[in-house]
């Protein structure tokens, strides 16, 4: 999973992107991109790991990208190269400023979450015309173009000139046909409110769109916990008053978000959590560990997590008849672990 983090100038990005990362601040990385890789935290994993003693524990993995602020010689931003990292998201985190700084106005988080939509709207509205124009063209010369592509352009045409994202549409943010566009404001979004130290409170944001998820943070405390060593993380999460970290619960919603659950693979030699999609099938959730178990597949030995360790060990839940097999089209559960039958 890749999260693209953007929002308005002084909204505190960086501070975000270095709370959820751990990486150190570096004012000298601002014109350049930025990702970083974190593990996601899951207590399953690590009770699978304390009962298997393997030689690797591979947790899930998280992806964030800060895009760097490239300009012109004008000063202006260089939009394409900005947003072009950005399209390889698979959800954006929009951060909006609700903190008080000194010699800047005050905040209006609900006018950067508006104008940070239309910046999206834009972009992708320039897109969406420079296809349309070269497949009219195509169809002048008399080349061959897919209609139901040109169709879903057109769609998503109207919607843009109407200056409505097109994650408002998910049958039409989904299309098989669009994928290859990367449609910036067909990404699922994650709404992040940047506060002040004391306020826990989610601002008015305005018209949000339905799907979209809000979080509040206070980027600058997350960023100063996320260079502390356990210990202090925990005292100063009481201090003050924050139950999980941010990068925690940013994890989780992001996964809510996208639909995502978690499946798990065990044994002496790794225990490892993996990322589908709700309601991947068994056949397929074999491709994703290995192309040769979806090709080979025969039938997928399946536990639930909870019944695994109400059993104590894998010899027990069998005693007890917990664990089942499953064909190919059986919809993997959040917390199944999987033994994939195969033959090749």
């Amino acid at each position: 999973m890749k999260l693209g983090i953007i929002g308005q100038p002084g909204c505190g990005k960086t501070a975000v992107f270095e709370a959820l990362t751990g990486q150190p601040d570096d004012p000298s990385q601002k014109s350049e991109n930025r990702i970083g890789t974190v593990a996601v935290p899951d207590v399953r994993v690590d009770r699978l790991s304390a009962m298997y003693r393997p030689a690797k524990t591979i947790h899930a993995q998280v992806a964030y990208f800060l895009p760097g602020l490239k300009t012109r010689a004008d000063g202006r931003r260089q939009d394409q190269s900005y947003w072009a990292g950005v399209r390889e998201s698979d959800a954006l985190i929009h951060v909006v400023r609700n903190f008080e700084a000194f010699g800047v106005e005050q905040p209006r988080p609900a006018h950067e979450r508006r104008a940070l939509d239309q910046e999206l709207i834009l972009a992708d509205l320039m897109v969406v015309e420079k296809r349309l124009e070269r497949l009219t063209n195509d169809n002048r010369r008399g080349k061959k173009y897919n209609p139901e592509e040109f169709d879903l352009l057109q769609a998503c045409r109207r919607h843009l000139e109407d200056e409505v994202p097109i994650r408002q549409f998910p049958d039409l943010a989904r299309a098989p046909l669009l994928r290859g566009y990367a449609l910036l404001s067909a990404k699922p979004v994650l709404m992040l409110s940047n506060n002040g130290d004391d306020d826990d409170a989610l601002p008015d944001l305005g018209p949000v769109p339905e799907n979209d998820r809000c979080l509040v943070i206070k980027g600058k405390l997350e960023q100063e916990l996320a260079q502390m060593s356990a210990a202090e993380a925990a005292d100063f999460l009481s201090e003050f008053g924050i139950t999980a970290a941010a990068r925690d619960r940013v994890i989780r919603h992001s996964y809510q978000l996208l639909g995502l659950i978690s499946f798990f693979t065990v044994g002496e030699d790794e225990v490892r959590a993996w990322t589908i999609a709700a309601d991947t099938s068994a056949l397929e959730a074999a491709g994703v560990i290995h192309t040769d178990l979806m090709q080979g597949f025969i039938r997928a030995e399946v536990i639930a997590y909870d019944d695994l360790m109400a059993a104590g060990s894998m010899a027990e839940a069998r005693k007890k008849g917990s664990l089942r097999l499953e064909g190919k089209t059986y919809p993997v559960q959040d917390g199944d672990i999987l033994t994939v039958r195969f033959n090749i």
